[in-house]
């Protein structure tokens, strides 16, 4: 698989205050927890999140998560998040350009 972007997470203080916002906009969820709402959108993931950040992060999906890492690191990005496993076999990490702008990786 060559890398696709295929989610945006939002991130939001109040779910309950974001929600009709989204819904609005993008319909019912399909996913609605306390920390995580989805939407999907034809096909891409538009979420919104409690966990915190500066901003939206653009998720590329990529087949190996650590090797897209330890290539992107020793290209000069940093590392913002750690990987950490999100779902059964989904595995997110976020890392940084030289300017601060997020790099999402989801993969296994």
């Amino acid at each position: 698989m060559s890398p696709t972007i295929r989610s945006v997470v939002i991130p939001v203080a109040d779910l309950d205050a974001a929600k009709p916002i989204y819904n609005a906009l993008l319909g019912d969820p399909h996913t609605d927890t306390p920390y995580y709402v989805g939407y999907n959108v034809d096909g891409f993931e538009v979420a919104l999140n409690t966990q915190g950040g500066d901003g939206p992060v653009a998720y590329v999906d990529v087949d190996d998560l650590d090797a897209a890492r330890t290539a992107l690191l020793a290209a000069g990005a940093v590392e913002r998040t750690p990987a950490a496993e999100v779902a059964p076999g989904v595995r997110i990490s976020v890392l940084a350009d030289k300017d601060g702008n997020p790099i999402g990786l989801r993969g296994k």
